[in-house]
């Protein structure tokens, strides 16, 4: 048995708690289930006001925000591409997906995708905060995931001698898996 098991809740900080809420529920149907705000932070005892959002993603997921109106302005890891850090989001269909597109491109929010990971297909976009999301389709075919299961470790390993990307899974990106797993 595995010692964690669910993430309970993932945070980020957001530099407005009621806009990041209301966006959430309005682009993402994801309801805001709690707020807390404390003068402290439990557990450090520091003084340090915040407002803390709790975002339902769906299946027991929450997703939450800090907003730090003491702290110096919201900022990004400048060392780290912006596509790098995200949060990947499931939907459960190519409609869905294709309409949450829509959806957000409606409300003047820029979109890029579908790509084509060849297990799921996705859309790229960005909060009011700057935090990158991804909505996700699973296009799962039979075998994938046990091609994939097999190359995992021999993957890992030619990546950390020689920090090049190894081929044992191109299939997903170069559209063979089209032929393959059929």
């Amino acid at each position: 048995m595995s010692l964690v098991q669910k993430i309970h809740h993932v945070a980020y900080r957001c530099k407005d708690a009621l806009e990041t809420a209301r966006w959430y529920e309005k682009h993402l149907d994801m309801k805001l289930v709690l707020s807390i705000a404390e003068d402290a932070v439990p557990s450090t005892g520091a003084p340090d006001p915040y407002m803390h959002i709790f975002m339902d993603a769906g299946m027991g997921n929450v997703l939450a925000f800090f907003e730090l109106p003491t702290c110096a302005p919201m900022g990004r890891d400048e060392n780290t591409p912006n596509w790098t850090q995200h949060l990947a989001l499931e939907v459960d269909s190519m409609d869905t997906l294709m309409a949450a597109k829509a959806r957000l491109e409606a409300a003047g929010i820029e979109v890029i995708g579908p790509t084509d990971h060849a297990l799921f297909k996705s859309i790229y976009f960005f909060d009011p905060n700057g935090h990158r999301l991804e909505l996700a389709a699973n296009t799962l075919r039979p075998g994938m995931l046990e091609a994939l299961d097999e190359v995992k470790w021999d993957m890992l390993e030619e990546w950390a001698k020689t920090k090049k990307a190894p081929k044992h899974a191109a299939w997903m990106h170069d559209g063979s898996y089209v032929e393959m797993f059929k």
